[in-house]
């Protein structure tokens, strides 16, 4: 006789119902795919179409195609198809889209709407995605130098030593004196201010010169801080994106491992993590009817730097920068009141506040503009081999008259989209990369353990179960029986909990499974 309540015995039914629906997902497997968005503006019906005349005029079948959520998803049968799709759409599209390889799940819509997915795997078994990044440490330490032309400038104005020139020249820095006792006297001041430097006088007729140049260890602890700055950076990044359990790690002395298990937007994961964006604040200088002379002459009068707006209007700006993104430690996106358009909403550092109030206080009713500053590096293909192109991208994304002294906290405005001021904040808060970054070799897949291992525990959770499962019949008869549907439901209760919480399965964690199975 059942002792049990009816109301009991329906909540189990229901409960059983429910891990069955919610461990579903994981049995209808995923689909090799392809993620196209592009980089400034949103996915048309018209990019769709191209992406489907391009594959067809190839031949390359496809399973399905698609517009999610901005993106053109491309489901093929096969990897090879997948690779052959991939390479294509890369040379067709050009820079003005991001192709990025990625797992699509089959699960059904009526699950989907119901909430159910399945449970994320590690890199150990089959997802997320493994990137393999290279520091440019060229960039890094010619950036190093143009920071040094700026100090040495700085600090001969300080100390009263007149100079003609501080200039950069290849590897060298530069100082040029009038005569020779200027030389000798900045030689010494130098000499304390700038350890790192190893400094030689040189002569060419009247003009007197001093070259210095990094010493090794100057350089090797520049290497080392680019990459850790940069490991620290991308760090901050991945909790941006709220993945669990990533691995960002030093790979040799100028590449990074970063390993994302569970991450099915990769598209997303390679702007946010490729991107070098910054801001540089700068007074704007002259008219516009001198910025077009400057444009068309292609020379900006001294003191002042040519950049183009977003409109393609050219812009003078005085080459003093006033704040730069490193100074930047909060950002935030949101609207502006007054026009009702997106704004990043910026706090400063105390330096960086400081500063950006003398400069505003006393340049009030003039204007000052927001530079973004990318920088890309890419590689193409150029007479048959694979070239590595650099790329710096400038513009002007905000020009406004200074109506007030500002401080720590300030807007910025002129953004084209409320995509790209959260964009833009998510960068400016997580930090600047220190050097550019280059993605050699990007998988959707990454076995650590390798495919054995995966078949390995597949096949060791299989055997477990019907080892159990035998023993239990053979041994307890028709009780065993009922055992034995208690302890596959209690599988399935375990996949459709770690599919609610959205958990990433590993090796390990089979390996839990068939503890769990045997106990």
């Amino acid at each position: 006789m059942n002792r049990y309540p009816l109301w009991k015995n329906i909540l189990v039914v229901l409960v059983l119902v429910f891990g069955v629906i919610y461990a579903l997902p994981n049995l209808y497997g995923e689909d090799p795919a392809l993620q196209i968005s592009a980089r400034a503006t949103a996915i048309t019906a018209a990019d769709q179409q191209r992406v489907t005349d391009l594959l067809q005029q190839n031949s390359i079948p496809v399973k399905h195609i698609e517009v999610v959520n901005d993106q053109v998803l491309v489901r093929f049968a096969n990897t090879e198809d997948q690779l052959k799709a991939a390479d294509l759409m890369r040379k067709a599209l050009g820079r003005a889209f991001i192709v990025a390889l990625n797992l699509a799940s089959n699960t059904p819509a009526w699950l989907s709407a119901l909430g159910a997915k399945p449970m994320y795997l590690g890199l150990d078994l089959r997802g997320g995605v493994h990137f393999l990044m290279e520091v440019d440490m060229d960039t890094a330490l010619k950036q190093m130098r143009e920071r040094t032309v700026e100090d040495v400038r700085g600090f001969l104005r300080g100390e009263k030593l007149r100079y003609q020139l501080v200039a950069v020249e290849g590897s060298d820095i530069v100082v040029r004196f009038a005569d020779e006792a200027e030389r000798a006297a900045a030689k010494e001041a130098m000499a304390r201010q700038y350890p790192d430097l190893e400094w030689s006088p040189r002569e060419d007729g009247k003009v007197f010169f001093m070259r210095g140049r990094f010493s090794d260890k100057a350089i090797l602890a520049e290497r080392k801080a680019a990459l850790d700055q940069n490991i620290t950076t991308l760090r901050n990044r991945v909790n941006e994106l709220g993945v669990s359990e990533p691995i960002i790690q030093q790979q040799g002395d100028s590449r990074i491992v970063v390993q994302l298990p569970g991450v099915q937007d990769t598209v997303r994961a390679k702007e946010i993590l490729g991107a070098t964006a910054t801001l540089e604040f700068r007074l704007v200088d002259g008219t516009p009817s001198e910025w077009e002379e400057a444009a068309k002459s292609g020379q900006a009068p001294a003191g002042t730097q040519l950049f183009q707006q977003r409109s393609g209007q050219p812009v003078l700006l005085k080459r003093q920068v006033i704040i730069t993104g490193n100074q930047i430690v909060d950002a935030s996106s949101g609207i502006e009141q007054q026009s009702g358009s997106s704004a990043v909403f910026v706090n400063l550092d105390g330096k960086g506040a400081k500063r950006m109030s003398d400069i505003t206080s006393q340049n009030i009713g003039k204007p000052m503009a927001v530079v973004f500053i990318e920088n890309k590096v890419e590689t193409v293909e150029e007479n048959g081999q694979m070239v590595k192109k650099k790329s710096v991208v400038q513009e002007v994304i905000n020009i406004a008259t200074i109506r007030d002294q500002l401080a720590n906290r300030f807007q910025i405005s002129g953004l084209d989209s409320s995509k790209e001021a959260r964009d833009l904040a998510l960068l400016l808060r997580a930090g600047a990369l220190r050097a550019p970054i280059e993605i050699v070799e990007e998988r959707t897949v990454g076995p650590s353990l390798g495919a054995d291992n995966i078949q390995a525990g597949v096949t060791a959770s299989v055997v477990a179960f019907v080892l159990v499962a035998l023993f239990m019949i053979l041994y307890y008869s028709l009780f065993g029986v009922f055992a034995n549907v208690a302890l596959f439901m209690n599988l399935v209760l375990i996949v459709s909990v770690l599919s609610l919480l959205q958990a990433t399965l590993t090796l390990p964690g089979i390996a839990g499974i068939v503890l769990t199975l045997g106990m």
